[in-house]
């Protein structure tokens, strides 16, 4: 396709990404606190499918997500986009970073779905975290945290902060490792297009995926593993080994 096909391709796309997500946020605060807890996943579910379609990316999941908690998930890093791509596997809470909860719509969004927010530069603010996480683990939630930190390119996996697996420590809670890969369709290589790294912008992040080609993005769910005597340190290193291999095609 020529460079002004692949422009208003991506016009096209991004008028119904920008329609689908306000949409989105009349969902969440006026449908979502009158369904179920069941119905509230399954349309959480749907909802990200069908975004991500809207994106021209397709969605492969590889091992069995959770069934129900108590479960900390523990994922790798690459785009904005991992929240909903998780999310159209299987609807969890999340504990991200606080700069999210000030992004336009999407943070409100974030804020009404019950993501935990953390100061990461914070040791007191992730200790209140930590408490939070051990309290929802045992009330039988799936959470989901992004141990790295910060995003990466998808290619190299950065080293993972051991804090908040001390809420899975705390109350005896499972940890699933998974890995999240974005691939092109048609080459079955390593797509950067979703990346959000460095000095990269939101809408630069969002533009360069629009103008992609079709992608897959690789969901790859580990076995569930308890700490068994493992120093949180210690099963951090020991889950980012499982992350590095789930990230590598068999």
């Amino acid at each position: 396709m020529t460079g002004a096909v692949v422009r208003l391709l991506a016009v096209w796309r991004l008028v119904r990404v920008v329609s689908y997500i306000l949409w989105g946020g009349w969902l969440v605060f006026t449908r979502l606190p009158k369904m179920t807890p069941q119905q509230k996943e399954a349309r959480i579910k749907s909802w990200s499918l069908s975004l991500l379609d809207k994106f021209a990316i397709k969605v492969i999941v590889n091992g069995v997500p959770p069934a129900q908690g108590p479960m900390l998930l523990a994922s790798n890093h690459i785009s904005w986009l991992d929240i909903v791509v998780m999310l159209a596997a299987r609807p969890c809470r999340f504990v991200s970073k606080a700069d999210i909860k000030h992004w336009p719509l999407i943070g409100a969004m974030a804020s009404a779905g019950g993501t935990l927010f953390i100061e990461r530069e914070s040791r007191r603010d992730a200790m209140r975290v930590v408490h939070h996480m051990a309290e929802q683990l045992t009330a039988g939630d799936v959470l989901a945290v992004f141990p790295e930190g910060t995003t990466s390119d998808g290619v190299s996996l950065l080293p993972f902060h051991a804090n908040l697996f001390q809420a899975a420590i705390a109350v005896n809670a499972p940890v699933m490792p998974v890995a999240i890969s974005f691939i092109d369709e048609a080459t079955g290589t390593t797509s950067l297009a979703p990346c959000y790294i460095g000095d990269d912008t939101l809408m630069q992040s969002m533009w360069r995926t629009l103008k992609a080609q079709p992608l897959c993005v690789v969901l790859s769910y580990g076995e569930a593993q308890y700490a068994q005597g493992r120093d949180r340190r210690t099963w951090a290193a020991d889950l980012r080994t499982e992350v590095s291999r789930l990230r590598t095609p068999a």
